[in-house]
């Protein structure tokens, strides 16, 4: 009977059933600004405390820092010598050169004639005319064989039309252009300097795959050392990661530190590599600038600049991160509460 006419009550009076209801518990919802804020916040904790990690036992994180320094540094100084090397040979323009030997008895209307001819060719891009004269005094100049060229009758040397094709990555039309020019009536011999061309070439795409296949091989040792580095680091703090997943951490919460630790070690094993980069240029700038000096150039050895700095360490740290993700993934999986 009481119950019956509280059951009356309260449907003639929901007000108060809703307030009766009120003092029971009040289920909370975080808003999505909170929630933000929390995993920026958390994101923060867990990079400082990386940070702090990191240097709390410095031999230990200095020794496997350097070790992915030397890593990162060996494809990298490779790749700084290529860059040093193709500036070292940029006042050649790269073009093959040829070179047609005239007759000694060619009369010099006979051979501006030509010359101009050649000119007019579509597929020569320039002439260039050495005299006989001319070609004696930079053979002189260049062999320091000056008084004994004194004691000779004759000038030796014939004239000579320098030619640079236009096309000179097509093959079958720089040895048709050869034979057009041997069958000229002056020409007496022609030399198409396309060996050295090619060498060179050949020499950059090498150094360049010899470049990209050691790093990628030093690139999986970084790897390889951050996964070790990080399944240790797993290991000392199993007990701490059984609390957290015991009271309802996600696995996304559990990874953050280690990945942050791993993001660490490969931001500084990048600085290292930097330095040790910068330090070799240092200790070869002075005996480089000499030998150039010996040939009367002025080429100067290029240092790692700012933006090798932001290339190693930002490649570091991904390799780093990626280490990290790799340990954690396989070894905070066997690692649950029973």
């Amino acid at each position: 009977m009481k119950y019956t006419q509280a059951k009356a009550q309260r449907q003639a009076n929901p007000a108060a059933d809703k307030r009766v209801r009120s003092t029971g518990a009040v289920v909370a919802q975080t808003g999505l600004g909170d929630r933000w804020n929390s995993w920026l916040g958390h994101h923060r904790e867990m990079a400082a405390d990386s940070v702090s990690r990191f240097f709390s036992a410095p031999m230990a994180s200095a020794m496997t820092a350097l070790v992915i320094a030397i890593a990162l540094a060996l494809p990298a100084a490779l790749q700084l010598g290529l860059l040093n090397f193709q500036r070292a040979v940029a006042g050649w323009d790269g073009q093959p050169q040829i070179s047609v030997f005239l007759h000694k008895n060619a009369r010099p209307a006979a051979v501006n004639s030509l010359a101009d001819k050649l000119r007019s060719d579509p597929a020569i891009a320039e002439v260039t005319y050495v005299s006989p004269e001319d070609a004696l005094a930079e053979f002189e100049q260049a062999s320091g064989l000056g008084d004994v060229l004194v004691g000779l009758d004759a000038n030796p040397l014939p004239a000579v039309l320098l030619l640079r094709p236009r096309d000179a990555k097509d093959g079958d039309k720089l040895q048709a252009l050869v034979e057009n020019l041997r069958a000229q009536a002056l020409t007496d011999s022609v030399v198409l300097d396309l060996a050295w061309v090619q060498r060179l070439a050949q020499i950059t795409e090498l150094g360049q795959r010899l470049s990209a296949g050691l790093a990628l091989l030093l690139a999986l040792g970084v790897v390889l050392v951050v996964i070790n580095t990080i399944r240790l680091h797993i290991e000392s703090r199993r007990e701490e990661i059984l609390v957290v997943k015991l009271v309802g951490g996600t696995n996304a919460f559990v990874r953050r530190p280690f990945l942050y630790s791993g993001i660490c070690y490969g931001l500084f094993g990048g600085l290292l590599a930097w330095l040790l980069l910068a330090g070799g240029v240092a200790m070869l700038s002075g005996p480089v600038e000499s030998l150039s000096s010996s040939y009367g150039s002025s080429f100067e050895l290029r240092g790692p600049g700012a933006s090798y700095f932001f290339q190693l360490t930002l490649g570091a740290s991904s390799l780093g991160l990626l280490g990290a993700w790799l340990a954690v993934a396989r070894h905070t999986r066997k690692i649950e509460p029973r």
